[in-house]
């Protein structure tokens, strides 16, 4: 049954309502303001000035309907001052008949100079009696959707406001050492300011209203993040203490040598799965880092224990390669990898099923495929889900499920800024390796028109006929995936035409995987000189002799994954070059993102551009990963309140439980039960 502050209202109303956030009365106090409209002072119209939003009053001399140019109803209204034009293009008979001479109207509305008199185009107009008293606040205009009016928003969120007991979830001392205002004070201001308030400070979310209700929806992330840390904490996971057998084999038969940050990632890594709790661990570091060499340790130390690990990547692609890796380096040692995929027939996938359940494989390597319900396995000790932000939180749920509470270890090539990272990780323990093993040289990024393919085409043959290689990467089609391989095609069939002399090859998307893995077997053996591919390859290829890559329509492509494809080349010793080759004229948004990938070749420097640009919800595809949203506070701009409600939350949760818990339901209502995965 529908909370009494909805009473009245209809199930269009309602579900129009739930389309915007808003199902319970609190939501409606939470529903703020995107911007004000000043309605409580009146301008006599021979005072008011082009250009800016004008309240006027006065009587209508005239209304009519005019047909030429195009159907219109045309108002003429007067204040003894001065007379202006009221001008609707759009209107129902009810408006016109309202418009009739002789009433008295307020019309809101943005004024120009007209042919004979001041014009306003479809103002707000109100049909008022003389001297009828105006607003005493400024006019909320709040975000809404198709067929929800601002009046009928207005009626509701003044009822929840007048309905409501807006107690206060901050205890006084931490008010105090944040010089925060009251809630309840807060959030009455912003949903109706006074005339004279600070209209800019209100429209840059600066005010100290605005600061108080950024302040407590960071603080309620906080505290959510920090319980589910707890809860984690409470329960038992298997013990896989460091044995050193099979790892210290596996580092003394690697024809590399760990570099420091690899190790103290493993360290930590190592530390956490010898505790009684599982460890949700996120591996952070830049392509071509060396996490994989990391998490086959980890793999290793699970062995050691007995337990298996399963390893999942969201690309066939790049599961394909995590199994290659993998099982040259492990089963030298006696331990079996085995691989799963959709795409398998059926007797190879049974049989590797049948390894993982009887526990005859220790790792596991797939796709999503390893979520599914026949995969069984025999003792779930590890479960390491690389590029983790493109799945969603019900697959990693579902994962977790397959073990007793098995260690998770998460990786990311996408590199987190430090506030995304207190923010949406806060729950997460953080590996960094911040440096590239020795032998990887810088890659030198070039930005070329595409007048000048030509001279990029010359540049291609010239590094292939040298004894080196290259990637051509087609445009990203946004609208099909059908367009871009036929992009694809078309750009091999050009390419191969275009060098004769070459042995060119193709990899996509829709390529079976046998056929895929023949093309990338051929490439890294160097038996293909230049390899055409669709974005598929922007994970997981380590082809050392690939020292060039031309990415083609680079401008349509996001920060992220430009800087995915670029790690691709600079993974040997030769000097390799990244050409972004981009179509003209470009946009603002896109001559922004080829300038931050000239100027910038570390990846965490990129990913705080492109959190700047993109905003969190886009960069951690967070709209499917069950973590709430900040809607109010901005990561970038608000970080000394990020900081506080960090400590906050800490000291929060020690010294007043209570309050905590009001403050979460008040904010998240059953919502952060999702946190928990």
């Amino acid at each position: 049954m529908p909370h009494p502050i909805f009473a009245g209202v209809g199930a269009a109303t309602l579900e129009k309502l739930r389309r915007l956030g808003i199902q319970a009365p609190f939501d409606l106090v939470l529903h703020l303001p995107l911007r004000y409209e000043d309605e409580t002072r009146i301008v006599p119209i021979a005072e008011a000035r082009d250009g800016g939003p004008v309240q006027v009053e006065g009587v209508i001399v005239s209304s009519e309907i005019l047909h030429r140019p195009r159907r219109q109803l045309v108002v003429r209204v007067s204040d003894g001052t001065g007379e202006l034009t009221a001008r609707y293009l759009h209107f129902y008979p009810n408006q016109a008949r309202l418009l009739a001479p002789g009433r008295r109207v307020r019309l809101h509305g943005e004024l120009r100079a007209g042919f004979l008199a001041p014009e306003m185009v479809h103002p707000r107009f109100r049909v008022v009696a003389p001297g009828e008293p105006l607003p005493s606040t400024l006019t909320p205009v709040y975000p809404t959707t198709a067929g929800l009016a601002q009046m009928t928003l207005r009626r509701l969120i003044q009822r929840a406001l007048a309905g409501m007991a807006l107690d206060e979830t901050l205890p006084a001392p931490m008010r105090a050492a944040h010089a925060l205002q009251g809630f309840e004070e807060s959030v009455r201001y912003l949903h109706a300011p006074p005339p004279g308030a600070d209209e800019r400070a209100l429209a840059e979310r600066t005010h100290p209203a605005w600061r108080r209700v950024k302040f407590d929806e960071l603080l309620a992330q906080q505290l959510s993040m920090r319980l589910h840390y707890r809860q984690r904490r409470a329960r038992v996971a298997p013990r896989l203490p460091a044995r050193g057998t099979l790892t210290r084999r596996l580092i003394e038969s690697l024809p590399f040598r760990l570099t420091r940050a690899q190790e103290a990632a493993f360290r930590e890594i190592s530390r956490d799965m010898g505790e009684a709790h599982p460890m949700q661990r996120l591996l952070q570091g830049d392509v071509g880092s060396g996490k994989t060499i990391v998490a086959a340790l980890a793999a290793l130390q699970a062995a050691e224990n007995g337990y298996q690990t399963a390893v999942m990547a969201p690309t066939e692609l790049l599961a394909e390669q995590h199994y290659r890796k993998l099982s040259q380096w492990l089963e030298p040692l006696g331990v079996k990898v085995a691989w799963l995929t959709g795409s398998q027939k059926k007797r190879v996938r049974e049989e590797a099923l049948e390894q993982v359940a009887e526990g005859e494989a220790l790792v596991a390597v797939g796709t999503h495929a390893l979520f599914q319900d026949e995969v069984r396995f025999q003792r779930l000790g590890l479960a390491v889900i690389d590029e983790q932000h493109r799945f969603g939180v019900h697959q990693r749920l579902a994962l977790r499920l397959k073990g007793d509470h098995p260690h998770q270890l998460m990786m990311s090539a996408t590199p987190i800024p430090r506030t995304l990272a207190m923010s949406y990780y806060a729950d997460l323990d953080v590996s960094v390796i911040a440096e590239l093993p020795p032998g990887r040289t810088p890659v030198a990024t070039r930005l070329v028109a595409d007048s000048r393919r030509d001279e990029v085409i010359a540049r291609v043959r010239n590094a292939c006929m040298e004894g080196r290689q290259a990637y051509w990467v087609c445009p990203l089609i946004e609208e099909s995936e059908t367009l871009q391989l036929k992009t694809a095609l078309e750009t091999f069939e050009r390419l191969k035409n275009t060098f004769p002399e070459l042995k060119v090859g193709l990899v996509h998307g829709r390529l079976k995987p046998e056929d895929k893995a023949q093309v990338m077997d051929a490439f890294q053996r160097g038996e293909i000189q230049l390899l055409v591919a669709t974005t598929v390859i922007e994970v997981g290829v380590d082809v050392p002799n690939a020292s060039l890559m031309v990415i083609d329509h680079a401008e349509r492509l996001g920060l992220a994954q430009l800087h995915q494809l670029r790690g691709r080349v600079g993974r040997g010793a030769e000097r390799s070059v990244c050409i972004l080759l981009y179509e003209t004229p470009l946009g603002p948004a896109a001559r922004e993102r080829l300038r931050i990938m000239y100027e910038n070749a570390d990846g965490f420097e990129i990913a705080r551009h492109d959190l700047r640009l993109r905003g969190p919800g886009e960069f951690l595809g967070a709209r499917q990963s069950g973590v709430p949203l900040l809607r109010f506070a901005d990561l970038e701009k608000d970080q000394d309140l990020l900081e506080a409600a960090r400590e906050t939350a800490k000291e929060m949760l020690e010294r007043f439980p209570d309050h905590a818990r009001r403050h979460l339901e008040r904010w998240m209502g059953l919502r952060h039960e999702y946190l928990k995965v």
